[in-house]
């Protein structure tokens, strides 16, 4: 869009700055004023988020893995104070487990739903607990909701896009690995409150890193801010004219410049309205968004549902400790690191599967990571099968290493693909997604445990290996009819349009 006159009033000429002119306004000053003025253009990163150095498109992107890392972190982590903390309260195990299960709530919700909290003090109490889980969960879903946005805001091209989202994934599964690793360490030799004091801690240098070397990453309003830094030169140009009684002429003196965007900018209440409507709306029409998220939501469960059944697993079929129990958690975060590796290099996997100049449709990266999903069931029925007292304890370690591959493969397929087909309604896509997939996630802790004992290792891991079978169809189904049934809706990216 080209800047525009808008309409003249009291002498003043109004005009719209873009950026695709955003020198139009520089030269004009110079031409009226010359190049030794005082007055020069200020206010924090005025240059377009797209044009940014790599350097610093790659340290955003790396902060978002870690602050994805501390959500997860946070999630996983809590698990390994289940026991002490239903000894304190005097509660059952599973209550215990709702904290879990409100967390994830909290997490899917809070990005459609914002309500204010009174400060209550019931510290001593487990609603108090519970309460403090609901907070952890709405302040961490800020990360998940907002990283996604600042990717699409800083890279042009898919690719980039799709490495900085394999960077999201990587923090998001290794946290939740690293959690009770680290955890189960903290609460065996210190007292359980530490787990959350270490948190806290990292969190609060994290957001100090943070608010120290952030930059506003959405080019409307760094495009605003550039507006109001051109009408305050213009304002001291005009004010330096007038003090030298220079005479100057008056279509130059009197523009001023604005932004269509802060014109089309809605109410507080209109946004929550479109962000509870529209996920909802996305999630219950559209085929694509409602498949995905079943099967996002399916290994999201599974890795929640690991958190209970690992230490339970090694504790009562191979008589490990507590903290040796834990350590088994290390498998998932080596195949984390392990699949982080292999996705960077995902592009030129998908070139065996389809011609380089489809690779930036969205069916075009899903070759490799449906290929990979595979290895979810695989993994699933290898820890099943695997975990008895006359098999290694290594071969059930693999089988989660494995399914954490799998996993990997799916979270980064859920959220590349959304990101891909629905473009401007992306956010929205995995707004849905994201609240099914913490829904279902935080229920599964609830009873995975008593699943096993009910109907075995075997028995429960098969179960779950075939509905991932079946699942993982999913993306395949995309891969060959994705075109066609995107060209049927109406919001989502047509290759035609």
């Amino acid at each position: 869009m080209k800047n525009e006159k808008v309409r003249s009033n009291d002498n003043v000429d109004w005009r719209y700055l873009s950026w695709d002119a955003v020198d139009e306004p520089e030269a004009t000053l110079m031409r009226s004023f010359g190049t030794g003025s005082r007055h020069t253009l200020t206010g924090p990163g005025l240059t377009k988020p797209t044009l940014w150095s790599r350097r610093y498109k790659s340290y955003l992107d790396f902060l978002g893995l870690v602050a994805n890392f501390s959500t997860t972190y946070a999630g996983g982590s809590y698990t390994s104070a289940v026991d002490p903390m239903a000894n304190y309260w005097r509660v059952s195990n599973v209550a215990i487990l709702v904290g879990v299960t409100v967390y994830t709530v909290a997490f899917g919700l809070a990005p459609m739903v914002l309500a204010p909290f009174s400060e209550i003090n019931v510290t001593q109490l487990y609603v108090g607990m519970l309460l403090a889980r609901v907070l952890v969960g709405i302040a961490s879903s800020t990360f998940a909701v907002v990283i996604v946005g600042i990717v699409a805001d800083i890279h042009t091209e898919e690719r980039d896009r799709y490495r900085a989202l394999s960077l999201f994934t990587t923090g998001a599964m290794f946290g939740t690995g690293f959690g009770p690793l680290v955890s189960a360490f903290i609460v065996q030799n210190t007292h359980w409150r530490w787990l959350f004091g270490v948190l806290g801690m990292f969190c609060l240098v994290m957001v100090a890193v943070i608010i120290v070397t952030f930059r506003e990453t959405r080019d409307s309003v760094i495009l605003s801010w550039k507006a109001q830094a051109l009408n305050r030169r213009q304002e001291g140009l005009d004010s330096d004219s007038a003090e030298q009684g220079t005479a100057v002429k008056r279509e130059s003196t009197q523009i001023r410049w604005k932004v269509e965007a802060d014109e089309e900018r809605q109410s507080i209440v209109q946004v929550i309205g479109i962000s509870v409507q529209r996920p909802m709306h996305l999630l219950l029409t559209e085929p694509v968004v409602f498949w995905f998220s079943c099967w996002g939501a399916f290994a999201w469960s599974i890795m929640y549902a690991m958190l209970i059944v690992v230490p339970y697993t090694f504790q009562t079929v191979y008589g490990f400790d507590f903290q040796t129990s834990s350590a088994v958690f290390a498998a998932m975060c080596v195949a984390t690191l392990l699949m982080a590796l292999i996705s960077r290099h995902h592009d030129r996997l998908a070139e065996f599967f389809v011609a380089r100049e489809k690779l930036d449709s969205p069916e075009g990266m899903l070759y490799p990571v449906a290929v990979e999903a595979v290895l979810l069931p695989i993994g699933l029925f290898w820890y099943g099968w695997g975990t008895q007292t006359s098999a290694h304890w290594i071969v059930p370690t693999l089988g989660l290493g494995c399914a954490t591959m799998g996993m990997f493969s799916v979270y980064l397929a859920v959220f590349a693909y959304l990101a891909t087909a629905y473009k401007e309604y992306a956010s929205s896509a995995n707004a849905a997604q994201s609240m099914f997939r913490m829904l279902l996630g935080g229920a599964f802790p609830l009873f995975a445990q008593a699943m096993v004992q009910r109907l075995g290792f075997g028995g429960a891991f098969s179960l779950l290996g075939g509905i991932g079978v079946v699942l993982t169809f999913v993306p395949w189904v995309l891969i060959w009819f994705g075109p066609r049934i995107r060209a049927r809706s109406k919001i989502a990216y047509n290759d035609k349009s």
